[in-house]
């Protein structure tokens, strides 16, 4: 919601060195939950004292609510602050978790209350409290050029700095999945060290062995109709990732570049800007503008017959066709060498 707290906001607070005395870690986006959980975890209380001032509890019809009060209100011992986090929220009843708002209403201040839930009805009377105090945190999805940023300040976490043009790399070769990027910025930080600037080519010598990687490169080769390096970087992904799956992978990662690629035609044709192309198909700038890009080497019969390949490429696969002649045929088509792939009986059909 519009009106919830930020994860980047409790994170702000923490560096400052206070917290609120509760909140409410709602939302799909588990993998940012978590990491924001085990910083709080790590920096709130003084390592010498952790035991003894963190607990974490399991919401289920079982965990009774004054358990979680009664240990919400012990003092600390030899530190500041305590820290209880309440895991499955959404497993408790409404009726257990009204028996808590008195607690809301009136917490301790030497404590900190963690609610995690991920799966939230802010219709019940205990979300609504948390909400209206202000201590609710929304962690929705990353999507586009917030996970740019999220990119970036995960690095600094991690004491290196990616160029503009390595974020762009990274996220185009990995996604959005926060898991996936973290872990091919901890290989970077292995391979380069603490305090190191990484540019583009930096992010490609790393992410060069990944799966992702390696069809990201076959969809940008196709798009540009360039038939020999097409044909290299399939002959690898094939043989790293075998031929049981991974080819109908490859028809579904090129029916959404070839869908991809007609849009930003049509959206070319009218006289649209690339920043407005972005937003319409819902892709980084940078995606956008590598889209317009290839755009210019395609005719709109040769999508709708790129199309058509592909449907025909998928019933072959289906129907048990050895993958390596369907898609090297396919290939052979959507880089327009129609003819020769004719000549050699290699188009599929």
């Amino acid at each position: 919601m519009g009106g919830d707290l930020q994860p980047e906001t409790v994170l702000e607070r923490l560096e400052a060195g206070r917290l609120d005395p509760f909140y409410l870690f709602h939302g799909p986006g588990e993998f940012r939950m978590e990491r924001v959980l085990e910083r709080i975890r790590a920096e709130y209380i003084p390592e010498g004292v952790r035991d003894f001032n963190q607990e974490i509890l399991y919401g289920d019809k079982k965990l009774d609510p004054a358990e979680i009060i009664g240990r919400a209100q012990s003092a600390p011992f030899m530190a500041s602050n305590r820290l209880i986090v309440v895991r499955r929220t959404e497993s408790m009843s409404a009726a257990q978790l009204s028996r808590l708002i008195p607690y809301l209403q009136d917490p301790t201040e030497t404590t900190c209350l963690i609610f995690l839930s991920l799966k939230t009805n802010f219709q019940m009377s205990f979300y609504k409290t948390i909400r209206k105090a202000g201590y609710a945190v929304s962690f929705d999805e990353l999507k586009g050029r917030q996970v740019r940023t999220w990119i970036r300040r995960t690095a600094k976490e991690l004491e290196i700095e990616l160029t503009p043009g390595a974020c762009d790399v990274l996220q185009e070769v990995v996604g959005n999945r926060l898991r996936d990027l973290q872990g091919e910025m901890e290989k970077l930080r292995a391979r380069h060290g603490a305090g190191a600037r990484v540019d583009e080519h930096g992010v490609r010598e790393v992410a060069v062995h990944s799966r992702s990687f390696t069809i990201f490169e076959l969809v940008n080769r196709i798009s540009l109709k360039d038939l020999s390096g097409s044909l290299s970087v399939l002959a690898r992904f094939l043989e790293e990732e075998g031929t049981r799956d991974a080819p109908l992978g490859v028809i579904g990662m090129l029916n959404r570049q070839v869908r991809l690629l007609w849009q930003t035609k049509a959206y070319r044709a009218d006289g649209g800007r690339q920043a407005g192309l972005a937003k319409r198909l819902g892709v980084p700038p940078f995606a956008a503008k590598r889209l317009l890009e290839q755009s210019v080497k395609w005719r709109e019969e040769e999508l709708e017959r790129a199309l058509f390949l592909l449907f025909r490429a998928d019933a072959h696969l289906k129907s048990g066709s050895r993958p390596e002649p369907v898609l090297e045929g396919l290939l052979v088509s959507l880089c327009g060498a129609s003819a020769s792939a004719r000549c050699s009986g290699r188009e599929p059909g």
